[in-house]
């Protein structure tokens, strides 16, 4: 069996399309569905059973302790990059995590979890997945910090080399309409286009970045999802390990994919950066992946180009899901 927490996320979700294409569905599923259309990403999937997360921890730790579980794989949490409230982050984002992984150490499952390229902060010290640098690194955020408080514990008590941490960049793709305003510029710009014909990106206040240059490490979630279930399969792979394309595009690159991928000439306009985020603004992102190589991870990335025109006209354009087109 396997438990994928965060299973109706935009990651999660992916990752249980993969395992259903493998033909598994022996996977249990935890997550907090809400009041909103989140439970859509699970209605074409298959698996044994889903648990709110709230009952799922009692549950694993009682319930289940007799049941064989090959993996878990951690995705589960608060990921706004824009939550203020510390605590609650503490306790969704690691205390959560680290029972998980005790439990896991435990039983002899698995245990890949999702740490955040949050977690490099400004990227003055690069983004190179060695944990050597892990407590020199300063999020910019609270969430970035949760994600960094759990690597630091699994390396102080000595069991990070017993788990894979996997650090996502920009990931975008299908399933992502549940997540507000934590939602892709790619979905965000695709329905103002829709709406309005045009898009706005915003202007640079860099002097070394023009207006919509600068730059991000845009991964594909179908992509996402493969780099994940690697480490399923590569149960020697453990530590810190970056999920990016190891390519850095433009805003602007996005833009003219995703004019492409709708058959229209761009029309972009650039507005000013709130000045609130100014200082926490990262103009350049892109994921170190000589260590996944390393380790046996072989799969080709689909370029951004490709992945928009998949993303928009095989699910925005047609309102599916993964797993609807199978």
């Amino acid at each position: 069996m396997i438990i994928v927490t965060g299973g109706a996320g935009l990651i999660g979700s992916a990752v249980v399309w993969q395992l259903n294409q493998q033909g598994r569905d022996d996977i249990v599923i935890a997550d907090h569905l809400g009041h909103g259309d989140k439970w859509r990403n699970l209605a074409p999937l298959r698996f044994l059973d889903y648990i709110e997360k709230e009952r799922f921890l009692p549950l694993l730790e009682d319930t289940f302790k007799s049941v064989p579980i090959e993996a878990i794989i951690h995705l589960g949490a608060c990921s706004s990059t824009t939550e203020q409230d510390a605590s609650y982050l503490a306790g969704n984002n690691f205390e959560y995590s680290k029972r998980l992984a005790r439990h896991a150490l435990k039983c002899g499952a698995r245990f890949i979890y999702a740490s955040s390229a949050a977690t490099y902060g400004d990227g003055a010290l690069g983004f190179d997945d060695d944990e050597a640098m892990l407590s020199s690194l300063r999020p910019l955020n609270a969430y970035g910090y949760s994600k960094q408080l759990f690597d630091l514990w699994l390396q102080r008590n000595g069991l990070l080399g017993k788990v894979a941490g996997l650090k996502y960049f920009n990931v975008f793709g299908p399933n992502e309409q549940h997540k507000g305003e934590m939602r892709s510029v790619v979905l965000k710009a695709y329905e103002q286009v829709m709406a309005t014909g045009a898009m706005t990106l915003f202007r640079s206040h860099n002097p070394a970045y023009g207006d919509g240059e600068q730059l991000r490490d845009f991964v594909y979630v179908k992509d996402a999802a493969a780099m994940t279930l690697f480490f399923l399969e590569q149960s020697a792979a453990n530590g810190i390990f970056n999920i990016g394309t190891g390519t850095a595009r433009s805003w602007n690159d996005l833009a003219a994919a995703l004019f492409a991928a709708l058959g229209r000439q761009p029309d972009i306009s650039y507005i000013d950066m709130p000045e609130q985020i100014r200082p926490r603004y990262q103009y350049y992102t892109c994921a170190a992946t000589a260590k996944l190589r390393a380790a046996g991870y072989s799969g080709s990335n689909i370029s951004l180009e490709d992945a928009i025109a998949d993303y928009v006209g095989n699910y925005l354009a047609k309102a599916r899901h993964l797993g609807d087109t199978d």
